[in-house]
């Protein structure tokens, strides 16, 4: 899909939470390696809190400080409290998107949609994060609202929401991480982001789940601590074998597309479909040589 929001220029492998109560954390969090943040304006921040966390956020975005800092992105609270949040937030260029916490429905996101448009903001990209059993049962009309860009599972609220125990396999979860990757896929969507673990130091337990997520049709992954970053990084790093792959066989593609050709051969042979082509392109797209889908 083609759009007016401009799109990233890789999908990021990852998206490190800052608290946004924490203003000296910000520009600190710059640094950690992460190659996109969330800065978070809702569980991170104290009822009481909130609008002085607000006025800090837009403050520090506003004031140049991250330019050029990669993705950046803001996770704002449910109902009222995330319109403020959307206000204050409204237009600033630093701003890649919002996280929208608690996107029970289409029509929250939607809402949201309206509210940027009201503002006058025409680049800000929205992430649902589906956080309820509502939430993943509407995912295919989430992922269709406008300004989506990616989807993510917020998934201790929504075990907690649905009753689930998850074990050590996460087989608990395997149906709502389908529903995810298949509605993203459905609605001409970038992979969705792959969910927060709580696993900070155990790198090979914390490897064994994010390779879990990547099989699952997840790309990158949100994380809660920088220990996380590393091995999150390698897991969703293609290697150089691979990426010489993906584009030997786009290029095939183009070549034959360009002389007309419906057939199209790899160095083995084997049939070039449009399946292995999207392949081919979310490999270059996670190395960062590629460009991505862009939301509608």
């Amino acid at each position: 899909m083609t759009s007016a929001f401009p799109g990233p220029g890789r999908l990021p492998r990852s998206y490190l939470y800052v608290p946004g109560n924490a203003p000296d954390k910000l520009g600190k969090a710059l640094g950690r390696g992460a190659d996109a943040l969330i800065i978070d304006l809702e569980d991170a921040v104290p009822p009481a809190g909130k609008d002085a966390a607000r006025r800090a956020v837009a403050g520090w975005l506003a004031s140049g400080a991250a330019d050029g800092g990669g993705e950046l992105w803001v996770r704002i609270n449910g109902g009222a409290a995330g319109h403020d949040d959307v206000r204050a937030l409204a237009g600033l260029p630093a701003l890649t998107g919002l996280v929208l916490a608690k996107a029970d429905d289409a029509a929250a996101v939607a809402a949201v949609a309206g509210l940027l448009a009201d503002l006058g903001d025409v680049t800000t990209l929205l992430m649902p994060l589906l956080e309820t059993a509502g939430a993943i049962l509407d995912v295919r009309d989430i992922a269709r609202a406008p300004r989506v860009h990616r989807l993510q599972i917020g998934e201790v609220d929504l075990a907690a929401d649905a009753g689930l125990d998850p074990g050590p396999d996460e087989a608990e979860l395997a149906f709502a991480r389908g529903m995810t990757v298949m509605a993203s896929s459905a609605a001409g969507l970038p992979p969705p982001v792959g969910p927060v673990s709580r696993i900070t130091a155990d790198p090979a337990a914390l490897a064994e789940s994010t390779e879990r997520v990547r099989r699952q049709g997840f790309v990158g992954r949100a994380c809660i601590h920088p220990a996380q970053l590393p091995v999150v990084h390698e897991v969703f790093t293609p290697s150089a074998e691979q990426v010489a792959r993906a584009e030997d066989v786009v290029a095939r593609y183009e070549a034959a597309a360009a002389a007309g050709s419906g057939v199209v051969l790899d160095d083995a042979g084997r049939l070039i479909d449009a399946a292995v082509i999207r392949l081919a392109r979310r490999t270059l797209a996670t190395s960062g040589l590629g460009p991505i889908i862009t939301p509608k």
